[in-house]
């Protein structure tokens, strides 16, 4: 079975966050990547100071033009933040200090260290005054998804039309506990004919039973699995970083903050997510239509 994922912070000790990110050291995760079955990913960049978000991009794309097996691997960057909503449980791991309002400016500052590489660009809607960034992604051709966001309906469905077309792991990066009917869940799976729905495909993340449900309200045809991967995929318990964040894995094998309160990233690996799918009662198609052909065909491959 062959994997492609659109959300990957690091894998196997290398953080792809990291400002002193060398090429050997993407060379090694990306090894490691195609090892596990991993055709392809998307690199993913998480929201920091713009100066540092652009310094970590560079690096990628400087890794990705040295080495073949980078190349090979890292078809793209998904830039996700740092337009998201600093609010309690939407702004997940993502420090809250460096969110701020969408800027078609630090965008240009963004897309232009990615030197043409960027493929996803997660935001909130509702950080997006006028939907202007939205709308200039969309412009030009990078895949523009919501997430670490909460929109009302109406800004859901305007952002649809300026050109958003994806919602990054449907069921995290919210509050664990939210009003019954008037919440995100309910309304990404209520526009799910429009939207490719990502979950991370854990059984941690979102478990098992309830990523059956999400997958039954949105259909398999519009949903994808992505593992949202940390540098400890890969590596068991232990300490770890993303970016200047510290990290815990204990004897589960869960990524948390050091206090334990929160999730950071997961150290999930596609093989992990295989098994967790098919543990569901889900056949060779529908697992390759989730966790590759869905994957690449969201972002035009």
């Amino acid at each position: 079975m062959r994997y492609f994922d659109l959300q990957v912070n690091g894998y196997a000790g290398v953080d792809f966050n990291s400002i002193a990110l060398t090429t050997e050291e993407a060379k090694q995760a990306c090894s490691a990547l195609e090892e596990d079955g991993t055709e392809g990913i998307l690199a993913t960049v998480i929201t920091d100071s713009v100066e540092a978000m652009k310094a970590k991009i560079r690096r990628i794309v400087r890794a990705r033009e040295e080495d073949e097996t980078v190349r090979r691997v890292v078809v793209g960057i998904h830039i996700e933040g740092p337009f998201l909503n600093p609010a309690d449980g939407f702004i997940g791991a993502h420090p809250r200090d460096q969110a701020r309002s969408a800027s078609v400016n630090v965008m240009k500052d963004l897309m232009e260290a990615a030197d043409g590489l960027a493929r996803v660009v997660t935001l909130a809607p509702e950080c997006d005054m006028g939907l202007a960034t939205t709308r200039y992604l969309a412009e030009q051709g990078v895949v523009v998804s919501a997430g670490h966001c909460d929109p009302s309906l109406d800004q859901l469905r305007a952002a649809i039309d300026a050109g958003l077309t994806m919602f990054t792991h449907l069921g995290n990066g919210c509050p664990q506990n939210l009003p019954r009917h008037q919440n995100i869940v309910e309304r990404v799976l209520s526009l799910s004919e429009s939207l490719w729905v990502c979950f991370i495909g854990d059984g941690i993340h979102v478990p098992s039973f309830a990523l059956r449900n999400y997958l039954r309200a949105a259909t398999l045809e519009r949903c994808l699995m992505v593992t949202d991967a940390i540098s400890a995929a890969r590596c068991g318990p232990g300490g770890y970083t993303l970016g200047a964040r510290e990290i815990k894995v204990g004897a589960d094998e869960v990524a948390r903050s050091p206090d334990g309160a929160h999730f950071v990233g997961s150290t999930a690996t596609m093989l992990k997510v295989d098994r967790v799918l098919r543990e569901l009662g889900f056949n060779d198609d529908e697992v390759a239509g989730l966790c590759y052909e869905r994957p690449r065909r969201a972002i035009g491959l």
